[in-house]
């Protein structure tokens, strides 16, 4: 007798193209097995995956991602779509009980496809974002092996890639419900099998007579969150031929630590269900007082319940399970009327929105849940707190849901539906959408009911730039209607309405009914709000435009992009030497113009200048001699760009603008524009530029009037708080030093504080320093500390690059801690060039612990200069210690030598890993590395606390290297 639940069936498949398998699925799945070997059309297989992957796997193909391989590899414009027709082949295990049912499931296959299951034929209709599923109870064998073989179609339309690229090809995939990036974008090359495969899981369940399918869970609020509802609604098939007597059960549990949970609650209802029928059953509403609340990153923890349903059949037992976890939130939103943007608000307060644009993870489709832990939490630690799921990619899976629960992104999900493929664009293309309306319905409200418990969910919308076919759009904003508990406090006017009405009909019964449906991103409080196109820019600024009042016009911009070249090692691990040529620089009038190699070209570089409008952004450094200087200096603009990009919208914040999105985050292949990690899991120096402007409390410089300003985006006033401001400059002396005391910021305002009287003081330096702290008075420890390097108006950084000679001394303790394959390491990174200013009451960098972060802080308990270092540091080390229980190796102190006193500028570690039969130019890096913090720079005498984390691989030693600004070659601290 199988268990009850579900077994995913991802290993052990092989596929082969459907050309050179000379059997039919009837035979294949009824004669020996496959298997592989020298003269076999057979290969292991990737599932969930694409056809491309496996051939990339199988080195069939090559890497397409790297250099311009994507050339060398049919397109299926050209080689037909039965090239690209694959079977696929597992078996797996399974005896079932003469009560028991057995359904195999597909949650998602590109295009259609047909199953053999033990000689048995069932048909995948069309359409990439549906799920399938099989009852195969009476064909399965009593002996428990089963024999299994998939052959999958291509798209219908998979069209062809006109020779200048275009956005999504000549448009043809636009006719077929699919993702429609893979014929190819400006940021994408295209994707030559456009995506075919068995791109999700396949999963076979075990159930009794009764099968659970797609609850439905929703929360409502009263007294002001003090008192909630969890409602619930399910339905239920009968499988059997008699009729059934239940016990419904569901329970909800919260969980303690070392592994106990506690029942919130447990409820049990009795039902009857005929025989074959499919009924809809919802429960009696949960009370909870005082649910601990779901919040998105930066307002509070993302608490979660798990919810479990389960049905007992009399005289069998238990039939089925479900389990989900879920979050007490309600989301709100509304046209502000101040800015004329969108206004969200999670249980009843604003949000102003910082995030990114989203395409996919990869576009092989190599999908994981680790892959989706690492893209989610580095979101999450670049302190955004939305994700758009754009339309031309993925209606994405509920792994990424699950990570965007746990770490508090929410979510905006667009259906498949773009401007460039579904009626604008060069050529103009098909303004009536897919040619198949109903598929494409039938697959949005199949994802809604996949995706819709999930609390990261925010919103729907019908489509990027584009909104769908009347017909459609009119069905999405029916289907989506709201309950009318969860429409706005505000109606259009502004005014407050009363509370609705006691529920009528319970809203777990609507296909949605809790979140708000927009038909398009560039309507309805976003960009215009007229679909006219008023999103973008998408290239190089000045950073100081970001903050005046005529760089954008609207309250929400749904896109904004810039550059993302990557380090230099990521440069030479996805490219031949032919691709580690740096731009050439031609002279246009005043400005530079930035000629990229070819390979380059393909990878759709955007270059760091704009003739006529921005001088390039890299020559203000000076020219760089090679590819480590031209991408050291790129991550210098990395970084003052998004930091200026985020700071000049939250400079803003509620009076011109309620949010922002990023184009974009990351790109789903070796791209290099529009990311802040690269395709290998390396962060840019972008990464932290984000991450600092976007944390919740924040100290910034407006680079437009030079006025300090203090944000704070919290429900919390900020009061007895002080700003620290210091100039340093290039011989490592401070000119210039003020605080600015007994401050206090209302909560969620941008509040300007002074003036920055430097440079505007006499001979001020040209290229200087400035640190900003914002710090609680009662105790100074540090809520925000912000670092610029800047130059006088007019002027350049080529000071720098005489000031990379300066040798500053650096002391860096450090310990690791080990937990099986995980390294978490603790530094305190000291410029040990001068003691600190005796003025200084922040030098320790003694950081208050942020909301919401349940990172131990290292800071609070770092040693002091009072000539008794070793006992401190041992002292600081045995303090951590008590927080974890790990192994340690020990404590350890690394010195880097220098004699110059000043900054220690622009400091970068990285995670390296020695094994044996390592080959020279090999990348050695381990990726990914989470990081508190990098690209740092220190002060005379300032210590900074930085924690790093990252897996091990087998075999190989891990080494922490630091190099830096003024820091050349590799400084190993470990």
């Amino acid at each position: 007798m199988a268990a009850i639940g579900k077994t995913t069936l991802d290993s052990g498949w092989l596929a082969a193209r459907s050309t050179e398998v000379h059997l039919s699925g009837t035979q294949l799945t009824t004669t020996q097995p496959p298997s592989v070997g020298p003269t076999s059309p057979w290969m292991e297989a990737v599932v969930p995956g694409t056809v491309l992957a496996t051939l990339v796997k199988n080195k069939v193909v090559p890497d397409p991602f790297y250099g311009l391989e994507n050339e060398s590899i049919i397109d299926i414009a050209d080689s037909g779509r039965e090239y690209y027709t694959f079977w696929f082949f597992t078996t797996f295990q399974c005896k079932l009980s003469g009560t028991q049912h057995l359904d195999l499931n597909f949650r998602a296959i590109n295009y259609s496809a047909e199953v053999y299951l033990n000689g048995h034929k069932k048909v995948l209709p069309k359409g990439m974002f549906r799920r399938h599923s099989l009852d195969v109870t009476d064909i399965v064998h009593p002996d428990g092996q089963n024999l299994l073989a998939v052959l999958v179609y291509p798209p219908d339309h998979p069209g062809s890639i006109p020779p200048e690229g275009g956005q999504g090809g000549d448009h043809e995939i636009g006719k077929d419900v699919a993702t429609q990036y893979v014929e190819g974008w400006d940021w994408m090359c295209p994707i030559r099998d456009r995506n075919t495969g068995i791109w999700d899981e396949v999963s076979i369940s075990v159930t009794g007579p009764v099968k659970v399918i797609d609850p439905h869970l929703v929360s409502s609020f009263y007294d002001n969150y003090k008192r909630a509802y969890l409602h619930a609604t399910t339905e239920l098939e009968n499988k059997s031929t008699w009729v059934a007597e239940c016990s419904l059960n569901i329970q909800v549990t919260t969980d303690l630590e070392r592994n106990f949970c506690l029942v919130e609650h447990l409820q049990t209802e009795h039902l009857s269900i005929p025989a074959g029928s499919r009924v809809q059953y919802t429960f009696p509403e949960l009370f909870f007082y005082k649910p601990n609340l779901w919040w998105p990153n930066g307002m509070g923890k993302q608490s979660l319940y798990k919810v479990s349903i389960t049905v007992d059949v009399k005289g069998y037992g238990e039939s089925d399970l479900w389990s989900q976890l879920f979050g007490f939130r309600k989301i709100e939103s509304h046209i502000d009327n101040t800015t004329g943007g969108r206004l969200f608000k999670v249980n009843g307060q604003p949000i102003f929105i910082r995030g990114g644009n989203w395409i996919l993870s990869d576009g092989l489709l190599r999908l994981s849940k680790k892959r989706y832990s690492t893209d989610i939490k580095f979101h999450a630690d670049m302190n955004f707190n939305m994700i758009r799921c754009w339309g031309g990619g993925l209606a994405e899976r509920p792994e990424f849901y699950h990570y965007c629960d746990i770490y508090g992104l929410l979510v905006w999900q667009e259906f498949w539906i773009t401007g460039d493929v579904d009626g604008r664009g060069v050529p103009v293309s098909n303004p009536n959408g897919p040619l198949d309306h109903d598929l494409f319905l039938l697959c949005a409200r199949d994802t809604v009911k996949l995706l819709r418990n999930h609390p990261s969910l925010a919103l729907w919308v019908g489509g990027n730039e584009q909104i769908p076919p009347d017909d459609i759009n009119k069905a999405l904003k029916q289907d989506l209607r709201l309950h009318p508990h969860f429409e706005s406090s505000l109606n259009k006017g502004g005014k407050f309405v009363e509370d609705s009405p006691p529920l009528l009909r319970d809203p777990s019964q609507y296909l949605d009914g809790a979140r708000i449906y927009i038909q398009g991103s560039m309507w309805d409080g976003f960009a215009n709000g007229k679909g006219d196109f008023t999103d973008g820019p998408y290239e190089i600024q000045n950073p100081e435009d970001f903050f005046k009042d005529d760089f954008y016009k609207y309250g929400f911009n749904p896109e904004v992009g810039s550059v993302g070249m990557p380090v230099s090692a990521t440069i030479r691990a996805t490219m031949p030497p032919e691709g580690w040529q740096i731009p050439l620089f031609k002279k246009v009038s005043n400005y530079y113009q930035e000629v990229p190699n070819p390979i380059w070209e393909y990878h759709k570089y955007i270059p760091y200048s704009k003739p006529g409008k921005v001088h390039d952004q890299i020559l203000l450094y000076g020219s760089p001699k090679d590819l480590n200087d031209f991408c050291l200096k790129a991550q210098l603009v990395n970084y003052i760009q998004y930091r200026a990009l985020l700071e000049g919208w939250t400079s803003r914040m509620w009076t011109k603008y309620t949010g922002v999105l990023i184009w974009k985050t990351q790109n789903p292949w070796t791209g290099l524009r529009g990311q802040f990690y690269d395709h290998l899991l390396d962060q840019t120096a972008g990464f932290y530029g984000c991450r600092c402007a976007a944390e919740p409390i924040h100290v910034q410089l407006n680079l437009a009037t030079y006025l300090l300003e203090v944000v704070n985006t919290t429900s919390e006033e900020l009061s007895d708080i002080a700003i620290e401001a210091s100039v340093w400059d290039l011989e490592g002396t401070c000119p210039y030093y003020k605080v600015h005391e007994k401050l206090l910021v209302r909560p969620k305002t941008t509040v300007p504080i002074a003036e920055m009287k430097y440079p505007k003081s006499k001979n001020p330096k040209p290229v200087y320093f400035l640190l900003l702290k914002l710090y609680r008075m009662s105790d100074d420890r540090i809520i925000s500390r912000n670092f610029y390097w800047l130059h006088l108006s007019g002027g350049d950084y080529k000071l720098l690059e005489p000031y990379r000679k300066k040798t500053v001394p650096l002391k860096i303790i450090s310990q690791v801690f080990i937990k099986g394959t995980t390294n978490e390491m603790h530094m305190l990174v000291e410029n040990t060039s001068k003691k600190p200013e005796p003025k200084s009451r922040t030098y320790r960098n003694d950081f208050a612990t942020k909301q919401g972060d349940g990172d131990f802080n290292v800071a609070s308990v770092h040693s002091t200069h009072d000539g008794a270092d070793k006992k401190h540091e041992a002292s600081w080390f045995q303090k951590i210690s008590r927080h974890f229980t790990k192994e340690s190796d020990g404590l350890r102190v690394a010195e880097i030598n220098g004699s110059d006193i000043g900054v220690a500028f622009f400091l970068h570690f990285s995670v390296h890993g020695l094994k044996n039969g390592h080959k020279e130019g090999e990348d050695t890096r381990i990726l990914p590395v989470h990081y508190s913090d990098n690209y740092f720079s220190l002060v005379p005498g300032e210590a900074m606390p930085i924690k790093i984390s990252f897996e091990v691989p087998p075999g190989v030693t891990p080494r922490v290297t630091l190099d830096g600004w003024n820091y050349h070659g590799v400084h190993t601290v470990n």
